[in-house]
């Protein structure tokens, strides 16, 4: 049986944790990018805990360009068959500003982060997930924006994402490249990024952990798509 490794970025935490855990319980090997060696390690003793199946850390600081290349050999030197990338690691910038009162560094810091370090980690990996014929999953948001959440550096941070995506499936497909490419939004959860916040609507990292890694492992091919598990709705 072929071996079935992940790397999934921002793991120690929140959603990252989520499918982590149930990718890791459900036949992946998993490796948790992570920006913080004891946060890392406290993530894996916990998941080790409940049965899923680690294989270890690597730094992942998405504002540090040069720390990726690093992140990048060093996965190709460990773990040469890998064959999926989950890109989840992000900031929210400021969410408690409208677009007015929003600071510039604040647009190009989150920018930098989930856009810019996104895309260079992907393509720093995107010659061994080819080799391996894997796939890429970017945990993102609707670039259609919603009139009831719209925090500006953020939204425009993850519609930069989907354009990358979109970008990659077409000329994917058009080059006939062994790698496919998708997005998911996995919806209002209640996580670290958002203040935890839990209003109606919104799910735990559990479910939305559970439902991503049943969404990976569907054996259905999903070039290109942008997948809603759970789409914003209005507050009642």
């Amino acid at each position: 049986m072929k071996e079935k490794i992940v790397l999934v970025t921002g793991a120690n935490k929140g959603i990252g944790f989520g499918i982590a855990k149930h990718l890791g319980k459900d036949g992946w090997q998993v490796i948790i990018g992570a920006r913080d060696e004891q946060r890392a390690e406290k993530a894996i003793g916990e998941l080790k805990l409940v049965g899923a199946n680690v294989l270890g850390w690597v730094n992942i600081e998405l504002r540090d360009l040069a720390s990726l290349e690093q992140a990048a050999k060093e996965v190709n030197e460990k773990y040469p068959t890998l064959s999926l990338l989950v890109n989840n690691a992000g900031i929210p910038g400021d969410m408690s500003v409208d677009s007015l009162h929003t600071e510039l560094n604040d647009i190009k810091e989150t920018l930098d982060v989930n856009f810019v370090g996104t895309f260079a980690l992907t393509k720093a990996l995107m010659p061994l997930l080819i080799k391996n014929q894997g796939r890429i999953v970017n945990v993102t948001v609707p670039s259609e924006i919603s009139p009831y959440w719209h925090p500006l550096a953020y939204v425009a941070s993850k519609a930069a994402q989907n354009a990358m995506m979109g970008v990659m499936a077409i000329e994917l497909q058009q080059n006939n490249t062994p790698l496919e490419v998708f997005s998911v939004h996995p919806g209002p959860t209640t996580t670290d990024l958002n203040g935890n916040m839990a209003l109606p609507g919104f799910h735990d990292i559990e479910t939305v952990g559970k439902k991503m890694a049943e969404l990976i492992n569907d054996g259905q091919n999903h070039q290109g798509e942008f997948i809603e598990l759970y789409p914003i709705v209005k507050e009642d």
